[in-house]
């Protein structure tokens, strides 16, 4: 039967293996290395069973922590969420809370509303991480994350932020005076595109049009090859070639005529975006004010 002893020992174990060290399990717990290091020989002890082998430069679960880590994770996590909201009832929400998001989203849903979230709740330290690389928020300890809806991770609890949106495809003027405008997809096979590369897979993002419902593949030559929406951008205003990205970071862009829209009528459609989480993150007041936040100014 697991008291209470046993219990702050799983948490720390389960924090060691999440850090991958001792020293950073204590950080992130914060308390001192001596205790978790303690804590994990106690554990280990009333087991029988080392759980971990120990390297120069870091610690690996063995067999017997693989197996305590899977089958006690979703109870650790239980147990932790359920204290803790019982334990916030009476406080003002308080706390770290992490949040991943593509940078896009930042720009265009965040930014403009995060400053007031802080102030509203000054005691929350919120952090956000602008990546556009996919991301596995339990793995990296996150709270939260913002994705489209084919990229959220299965088992998650997602709730809807926004519309579908579609891929714009754009130039700048001074490209298509030099280049002409493509009228039909095919035209497209005489200019170049600024294509994407995907963080996290490393593919190039496949060009994919709708054609009256039909998913219509493109093949084009590259002007340049970029990881990052800011220098797709960047790219495009510098007449370069045809850029494509979500539509609505660009649509600031075709209302100054920076950027001109090609093919409007083939963009391909793409899912609405999701804020997602693990359902016992939820029970911490702190990411439950976060979540309820979003969804309203979003949603």
């Amino acid at each position: 039967m697991m008291n209470g002893s046993t219990f702050n020992q799983l948490v720390m174990f389960h924090t060691i293996a999440k850090e991958g060290s001792i020293a950073k399990a204590a950080r992130k717990l914060e308390i001192a290395s001596p205790s978790v290091s303690n804590a994990l020989k106690g554990l280990e002890t009333e087991l029988g069973l080392p759980l971990f082998t120990r390297t120069t430069r870091r610690i690996e679960l063995t067999e017997a922590g693989k197996q305590l880590f899977e089958q006690t994770h979703d109870t650790v996590q239980q147990l932790s969420g359920a204290i803790q909201g019982i334990s916030e009832l009476s406080k003002d929400p308080s706390g770290k809370v992490r949040i991943t998001t593509p940078r896009f989203v930042y720009q265009n849903l965040l930014k403009p509303i995060y400053a007031e979230f802080c102030k509203q709740y000054p005691n929350i330290e919120l952090e956000i991480s602008v990546s556009d690389a996919t991301v596995d928020i339990l793995q990296e300890g996150f709270d939260l994350g913002i994705r489209f809806g084919e990229r959220v991770q299965e088992g998650m609890v997602a709730k809807r932020l926004s519309q579908p949106m579609k891929e714009a495809l754009f130039a700048s003027k001074e490209y298509l005076k030099m280049y002409g405008e493509p009228l039909t997809p095919n035209d497209l096979k005489q200019h170049k595109l600024i294509q994407y590369r995907f963080i996290s897979s490393n593919q190039l993002a496949p060009l994919l049009l709708d054609n009256h419902g039909e998913t219509l593949p493109v093949d084009m030559p590259h002007a340049l090859i970029v990881n990052d929406t800011d220098l797709m951008l960047d790219a495009a205003l510098n007449g370069l070639g045809i850029g494509r990205i979500v539509a609505p970071m660009v649509q600031s862009y075709f209302s100054t005529e920076q950027l001109i829209p090609v093919l409007k009528n083939y963009w391909y459609p793409y899912s609405p975006l999701y804020l997602y989480f693990h359902q016992n993150t939820q029970k911490a007041k702190r990411v439950r004010v976060l979540i309820d936040y979003l969804i309203k100014k979003l949603a």
